[in-house]
């Protein structure tokens, strides 16, 4: 049996600030979004930039670190899984949505908040993910 791989890594800035909500199970899930740049020359030696936006969302614990401490424009290091939904609205409308699920999440850039709860969660965070 072969074993498949769906693993996303991502570093951009938030252009929204999280929305947190609860299911009706009470789980907690934030979502936000993250725009991503590249650039590169043209052959004609003209210089271009493209900008890709990612929709995030991120569930239990994860979901209230990251509705606590990012905010829009912040950067931002994303890893976890592609996941396509699939869903029909009250018209009969057929809708599609690519995103990533975060399983990390590493605050990049400057730090916001008080110092020590900075200090703190960066410690916990950078505990889980070695580099």
């Amino acid at each position: 049996m072969s074993r498949g791989l769906n693993k996303v890594m991502i570093i951009g800035h938030l252009g929204r600030d999280p929305e947190m909500r609860y299911t009706p199970s009470g789980r907690p899930v934030t979502t936000f979004s993250v725009a991503t740049n590249r650039s590169w020359t043209t052959t004609d030696g003209e210089r271009r930039t493209d900008t890709e936006w990612f929709n995030v969302v991120a569930w239990n614990r994860l979901a209230e670190i990251c509705n606590q401490y990012l905010s829009k424009g912040q950067q931002v290091y994303i890893e976890g899984r592609l996941q396509t939904r699939r869903w029909e609205d009250a018209n009969g409308t057929r809708h599609t949505s690519v995103e990533i699920v975060a399983n990390e999440m590493i605050m990049l850039g400057e730090r916001r908040g008080t110092e020590e709860e900075d200090y703190n969660h960066a410690d916990s965070l950078e505990d889980e993910f070695p580099f």
